[in-house]
């Protein structure tokens, strides 16, 4: 008799057995034993993941927009920081994962499932804490602009815009958030940025810090070079782009972009 696939999985079927019933093509069974038996599996999520994860008060209700596979519902709960949570993606390939995911966990009482565009799967005040992490700035905003009375009725915003995060940061401050807790995590040599707010008054900051993250900058994120010096890299490029159009030049956008690039050198220095 081999050993039992109990360690790590927690299975009562021995581990040659399912060998065998494999190899025997009965593959459907082989899968319904693993999946059935997922219940006790803790979930290992990136350190993307469990970074905003770090940043749910714990006992709030949550709801995950654009949650893809479920996976920060699902370690939220094993974790025991939530006690329930909504989960909602707009496309139908993430919402099946996610709904996938769910039920190997045995979670489908504890995360309520909904496929829809944004806040409109959650009412004013079904929840507490809203995270809306991995994708662009632009549609974070679209998220966050279509249903006010949702936005209003939470006490946190938990954010990761993959890009535009400097639009973000000045959305928050012109409606009535201000920025809590800021960090980056590197995964994978690509740096990401987790904003955290609250309701509340944001203290006024020179524009470039809206770019680089106030928090960020004071309190000398260890990442924080790196994440500054990538910034100017990418404005930098874009300014040499209009640097060959006569028309750009004229431009206000390009005097803005000049003046961003000369703050950021400036902040830089003071490093």
């Amino acid at each position: 008799m081999g050993p039992e696939s109990k360690d790590p999985l927690g299975l009562s079927y021995d581990i040659i057995d399912i060998i065998d019933i494999i190899e025997q093509q009965d593959f459907f069974f082989a899968k319904r034993i693993l999946l059935e038996n997922c219940e006790g599996i803790l979930l290992k999520i990136s350190e993307r993941l469990m970074a905003i994860a770090s940043f749910v008060p714990p006992g709030a209700a949550v709801a995950d927009i654009g949650t893809d596979h479920a996976y920060l519902p699902v370690y939220l709960i094993q974790q025991k920081i939530a006690p329930r949570l909504v989960a909602g993606d707009l496309h139908t390939g993430p919402f099946r994962a996610a709904q996938n995911i769910v039920k190997q966990h045995s979670l489908t009482d504890r995360i309520s499932l909904r496929q829809g565009d944004g806040f409109t799967i959650i009412s004013p005040y079904e929840v507490d804490v809203a995270v809306i992490a991995g994708m662009g700035g632009s549609t974070m905003l679209h998220i966050l602009t279509a249903r006010p009375e949702v936005v209003a009725s939470l006490s946190h915003l938990i954010l990761q815009p993959m890009i535009g995060a400097g639009e973000v940061r000045q959305w928050l401050a012109a409606n009535g958030w201000k920025l809590t807790q800021e960090t980056l995590v590197k995964e994978d040599g690509r740096l990401y940025e987790i904003l955290v707010a609250e309701k509340g008054l944001m203290d006024p900051i020179e524009p470039v810090l809206y770019e680089v993250g106030p928090l960020l900058w004071r309190r000398r994120h260890p990442l924080l070079r790196e994440h500054m010096e990538l910034l100017l890299g990418q404005w930098e490029k874009v300014l040499t782009q209009m640097n060959g159009s006569k028309e750009a030049v004229l431009t206000v956008k390009y005097y803005e972009l000049l003046n961003k690039i000369q703050q950021m050198e400036a902040y830089l220095k003071c490093l």
